[in-house]
């Protein structure tokens, strides 16, 4: 029962990190794409191949 004194404080602080870091790249706009669906779906290039051979 003791460990647990350890594992939630641990598991909050790796948690609070992790909400940290999704908040400041959507602040940073690392999840905008605003031309790449766009232009896609207009492309007459097909990517069957994504390796190139």
């Amino acid at each position: 029962m003791n460990i647990l004194a350890f594992l939630i404080p641990i598991s909050l602080i790796l948690g609070g990190i992790g909400l940290y870091a999704f908040f400041w790249s959507i602040k940073n706009k690392q999840f905008d794409d605003p031309k790449g669906n766009a232009a896609r779906i207009l492309s007459d290039q097909f990517d069957d191949d994504p390796d190139g051979k």
